[in-house]
């Protein structure tokens, strides 16, 4: 079983020595030092049809096995422009911060907390909503968007937020929204959307 220790490693390397590895190797053992990496492997792991295993050694140390099974990695191709257009419908809006604009804090949280509100009052909402940095702050209990999020969330928006923003600001275990990502998956999503709105 091919091993990478993946302690001390920021987000997204973890996923992305993994996935490299999985091309080359039936299972793969990856050793991280905090929860949120071993969720993105787990979404890894989901996203991929493999096999996923958890164990909690310590506080600190955690060891993920994702393993094959005989099956094999597709490496898919990049879709034709005019099929990738017919297939994607929608749109992704990208926040990174509590505040919209530059100057006043107050005025910038009335100004997104009006953004957000003016999404869910759209003929065509979001596909996905993605929040990283300061934008995380959002999506925690006492969010001043939390409903008109829930709303959205209702209507098959997909939400998400930065795992290693979240654990930056101590924010873990009070998300109130949505699903822990990493950003590699986050360039994915940014990368193959139509269009990214970013207040």
């Amino acid at each position: 079983m091919f091993e990478i220790d993946a302690r001390g490693m920021a987000c997204p390397l973890p996923v992305i020595k993994t996935k490299k590895a999985l091309k080359e190797n039936e299972s793969v053992r990856t050793i991280v030092d905090n929860d949120i990496a071993t969720q993105n492997l787990k979404k890894l792991a989901e996203q991929l049809g493999l096999n996923y295993t958890r164990e909690e050694l310590s506080a600190t140390h955690f060891v993920v096995i994702i393993s094959k099974d005989g099956a094999e990695i597709e490496i898919q191709e990049t879709p034709e422009v005019e099929n990738l257009v017919s297939e994607k419908i929608g749109y992704t809006v990208a926040i990174d911060t509590a505040v919209m604009g530059r100057g006043s804090d107050e005025l910038g949280a009335n100004l997104m907390k009006a953004f957000v509100y003016s999404l869910l009052e759209q003929d065509e909402l979001p596909e996905t909503i993605i929040f990283y940095n300061g934008g995380v702050k959002l999506a925690v209990e006492g969010s001043d968007i939390l409903d008109d999020l829930k709303q959205m969330e209702e209507q098959g928006v997909t939400i998400y937020a930065c795992g290693a923003c979240l654990n930056f600001y101590g924010l873990t275990e009070q998300l109130a929204i949505g699903e822990v990502t990493n950003m590699y998956r986050i360039v994915e999503m940014m990368s193959s959307a139509i269009k990214v709105v970013k207040p």
